[in-house]
């Protein structure tokens, strides 16, 4: 899932509001040996567009 996560984000960046709804859904997808990994990619590729909907979506995975 993480390499689907790699192709779909980057597809709909685009968007803010659907940027946020796949990562949430990439999140939930991932397995957790994999969620380090795509925190780490998403943070490369997208903090400077979206720093607030990347702390929150994995702030919600980590609760």
């Amino acid at each position: 899932m993480l390499e689907y996560a790699k192709v779909i984000l980057p597809k709909v960046s685009f968007s803010r509001d659907l940027f946020r709804k796949e990562l949430i859904k990439c999140i939930n997808w991932v397995g957790e040996a994999e969620i380090s990994k795509l925190k780490d990619w998403c943070y490369e590729n997208f903090m400077d567009m979206y720093p607030d909907i990347l702390t929150k979506a994995f702030a919600m995975k980590a609760a």
